[in-house]
């Protein structure tokens, strides 16, 4: 079962990364945190399936998608580069383990940021955004997507680590176990987590050692 549905608006956000917005479908039911296996209706790309996170939230009369692009291939996403309002994408299974289930600190690696793009969202919506903070790692400044809307939503619950650039005011390096005691008030709390594999693996071992809970640790099962 698939919906077809036409684009309304593609841009770039940074230099790699775009926002893609659709129509949205009929009777569409998602948490936000999830997302959405796609296929471009695209001579040749029709049966090239990818799964992209949905960055609207259902109360959005739209869906949209912020997808990293990686020029050097040519696949899915680098065909996203040279799509425009009016060409159309197929919709299939939803899906997702990631949602919000109260205040703690959200760890996100590159494009690992995409479902709590969603999820702080619906908090400022409903004015819930509280002590959530923000742990961002990046490998430069200029890869950091929606940099200046999570430092007005945040302030200084933002907090920025740049493994290739040592910039004040950013942390410099990779996440560890030190950068999260620092910038966590509570190891009781829950941790969101969501980033390239070997940034995942890294992290949970950062958490095992400091005695965060299991429990506690929100990511997609695996």
């Amino acid at each position: 079962m698939s919906n077809l549905v036409k684009i309304t608006s593609i841009e770039p956000i940074t230099h790699d990364v775009y926002r893609i917005r659709a129509e949205k479908p009929d009777g569409i039911e998602y948490r936000p945190g999830q997302a959405v296996d796609i296929s471009l209706n695209k001579e040749g790309w029709n049966d090239e399936i990818r799964t992209f996170t949905f960055t609207s939230i259902p109360s959005d009369d739209f869906i949209e998608f912020t997808i990293k692009t990686y020029p050097g291939h040519n696949g899915v996403t680098n065909q996203i580069r040279s799509l425009k309002a009016g060409d159309e994408i197929y919709l299939y299974d939803i899906y997702g383990d990631i949602e919000y289930k109260g205040e703690g600190v959200f760890i996100a690696g590159g494009a690992g940021i995409t479902p709590f793009i969603a999820i702080l969202k619906k908090l400022e919506k409903e004015n819930q955004i509280g002590n959530n903070k923000l742990i961002f790692a990046n490998k430069s400044k200029a890869d950091i997507i929606d940099a200046s809307k999570f430092d007005k939503l945040l302030g200084s619950q933002f907090i920025n680590v740049l493994s290739d650039e040592n910039i004040p005011g950013f942390e410099h390096g990779f996440i560890t176990p030190e950068i999260i005691k620092k910038h966590s008030s509570d190891l009781n709390q829950y941790f969101y987590l969501c980033g390239p594999p070997p940034m995942m693996d890294a992290v949970l071992k950062h958490l095992a050692s400091l005695g965060v809970k299991e429990e506690n640790i929100v990511k997609e099962g695996f």
